[in-house]
């Protein structure tokens, strides 16, 4: 698996993504033992299902093989969609900011800002790894026109973003978690539906959806910028 991830040069990014998952794991095993509650151990828990859309994009580029299988692709782009929202929401996990006796606010901040932070990590990697993959099959189709638009892939991702922003608020506000596309598919579809043929019932539905997608486009735009930084300024 290390040669493999060498080969791809994916190696450091996965030290250092698991490090700084360790780091996170440690601050909220400091937290417990310092105030004796458990409070934000859950923390632990939403990073790992935003590790899973980092996962799914990693086995794809790590196995480039699984990419010529076409229903394999499919399944595994569809999941990740599925969990890609779990990457961002965890800054939402700001809502359970409060004073508390036993901790100063200032570490609880800094505990759920790293937590997002590597969350976001997960997310956007992940992210990137896609438009690798969707580049390559635009390609090899009738659709390689649209490659000659330099935006034409990360208008695809802020689309993308808004989709997930949209998620976000799925899990947050209706507590429906990405397993429930197959544990409650009805119920799921029906509230997701509501909100489409009665937009204007659900102003915070698309509030959440709007701010959050312009949010997570900043991030995007802002990373990108300094990824591309050269190529932005030539």
């Amino acid at each position: 698996m290390i040669l493999q991830l060498k080969q791809v040069k994916r190696l450091n990014e996965t030290v250092l993504l698991f490090f700084f998952s360790t780091l996170c794991l440690v601050l909220s095993i400091a937290r417990v033992s310092a105030s004796s509650t458990p409070t934000f151990l859950f923390l632990n828990w939403n990073l790992f299902w935003a590790f899973i859309p980092w996962a799914l994009s990693s086995l794809l580029v790590v196995y480039p093989k699984l990419q010529e299988k076409k229903l394999a692709v499919i399944a595994m782009l569809g999941t990740w969609l599925l969990f890609f929202p779990n990457a961002p929401y965890i800054l939402t996990d700001l809502f359970h900011l409060k004073r508390v006796v036993s901790m100063p606010m200032w570490f609880d901040l800094l505990l759920i800002l790293s937590f997002a932070w590597v969350g976001l990590l997960f997310g956007f990697m992940s992210l990137w790894d896609i438009e690798k993959i969707l580049k390559r099959y635009l390609m090899k189709s009738r659709l390689k026109e649209l490659l000659r638009y330099r935006l034409s892939i990360p208008i695809f991702s802020s689309v993308l973003l808004f989709i997930g922003s949209f998620g976000i608020y799925l899990g947050r506000y209706l507590r429906w978690n990405s397993w429930d596309i197959i544990a409650k598919p009805f119920a799921l579809i029906y509230d997701i539906g509501d909100r489409f043929v009665n937009p204007f019932e659900h102003p915070r539905t698309w509030g959440v959806t709007l701010f959050m997608g312009l949010f997570l486009n900043v991030v995007y735009w802002s990373l990108r910028l300094i990824k591309y930084r050269k190529h932005w300024s030539s």
